[in-house]
């Protein structure tokens, strides 16, 4: 880690470096990039401006950085099966902008999977930028498996005919129906816009379906289950190349962090390498092992399991709710998020939900044997609704077992 010759900020950054390793990281949108990519972030080329794109920049001295953005693009072409590659994108909001940007023309109407459903604020909500510009109509998960319903979609689709559909998610934990999406956009002729930013390290590890070659464009983050920066890119048919370049910049953003793209295309050189795929397989039978082991401890665990990173709980019908159990489950070490659920009867601040993820426990090199003892110590907080000393320092000693690298 770097010093600081400001006592003040250098207490602030080990303090936070003590709580991240002590602790157990469990939010399903957080991950640990490698020393790498951490180190490209602190690159010369942090300094650069880079307005335009590689061969077409307004400013001088770019020569550097458009090896690097082309290199980054390049290998996320390969990594996704892409035609068309954009990783200026500063994050997933940014990104989804540039797409409806790109698609849309204010007031058009959207087909989306609804927030309290497991969509994401980009896809609609009304106080988002998403939901002020253009008409969202959502469609829903069955009430009784708590699985997007399909048919709804397709009904919706031919009642409202829209000029986009958004298939992603950011809490949701089975695997999407891309071809059924694909399908169903045709018949109006909609642009599909899948939006992959949890999932995408599973899509590039190769143990979920790749949407890319069905969907005419697709947004993700890079951090998440992609273990990259903090950032995003799009891609798309190599037809609408041009168009998204346009909505990115001058569209939506002025120069891209270039010190941002050199970190990308490290980790997207690390996601091509076979030991990533491992990685991502562990993510998932963690996951599982994890869902596995709350529901045996009569746990409710939405959709009986997971088919990614991530799962969703249930925690109303055990008198408390999301918001009680996160402050909880924070005191023990364990650090986990409230989050919507389907037909929630609380609020956005009291929700009935908790949504739990592996990535980052497992970038640091705990397996199923561990998931089984973390599931246990989360039962019991749930259930006893306090935490005690003996859970505490338990917790931190594994935490502490397998350090930050």
């Amino acid at each position: 880690m770097a010093k600081f010759n400001d006592p003040e900020i250098e207490a602030l950054v080990e303090k936070e470096w003590q709580r991240q390793n002590s602790g157990l990281e469990l939010i399903a949108s957080e991950n640990y990039p490698s020393p790498e990519v951490r180190e490209a972030l602190a690159s010369p080329f942090m300094f650069k401006y880079s307005e335009g794109y590689p061969g077409k920049r307004y400013y001088a001295g770019n020569e550097n950085v458009d090896t690097v953005e082309n290199l980054a693009c390049e290998r996320a072409k390969k990594l996704f099966q892409a035609e068309y590659v954009n990783v200026q994108p500063l994050s997933g909001g940014p990104a989804n902008i540039a797409v409806y940007m790109a698609f849309l023309e204010p007031g058009d109407t959207v087909l989306s999977l609804a927030l309290d459903h497991g969509g994401h604020l980009s896809h609609g909500l009304k106080a988002n930028f998403s939901g002020r510009f253009y008409n969202f109509i959502h469609y829903h998960v069955d009430p009784k498996t708590f699985i997007i319903d399909m048919d709804e979609v397709e009904k919706l689709t031919a009642e409202h005919k829209p000029k986009m559909i958004v298939a992603g998610f950011s809490a949701y934990s089975r695997n999407l129906d891309w071809q059924r999406f694909r399908t169903i956009a045709d018949k109006v002729g909609a642009i599909l816009f899948a939006d992959i930013a949890h999932i995408a390290g599973l899509i590039a590890g190769k143990v979920l379906e790749n949407p890319v070659p069905l969907c005419d464009v697709v947004g993700t983050t890079t951090h998440k289950t992609l273990r990259g920066p903090r950032g995003a890119i799009i891609m798309s048919k190599e037809k609408y190349g041009k168009k998204l370049a346009r909505a990115v910049f001058p569209g939506v953003q002025g120069g891209p962090h270039d010190h941002v793209t050199l970190a990308k295309a490290i980790a997207f050189g690390e996601a091509l390498k076979p030991e990533f795929s491992k990685y991502t397989k562990q993510i998932i039978s963690n996951a599982q092992t994890l869902a596995r082991t709350l529901i045996n401890s009569a746990i409710p665990v939405l959709t009986g399991g997971t088919d990614n990173h991530l799962l969703l709980l249930d925690v109303s019908s055990l008198g408390t709710d999301g918001a009680e159990i996160e402050i909880l489950l924070n005191d023990a070490g364990i650090r986990v998020n409230k989050n919507l659920s389907p037909f929630d009867r609380g609020t956005p601040q009291a929700p009935s939900g908790i949504r739990l993820g592996t990535p980052a426990l497992t970038t640091r090199g705990l397996r199923e044997l561990e998931m089984e003892l973390i599931g246990q110590w989360i039962a019991e907080i749930i259930k006893e609704k306090q935490v005690s000393d003996s859970q505490k320092v338990a917790i931190k000693e594994l935490a502490l077992r397998f350090p930050i690298r």
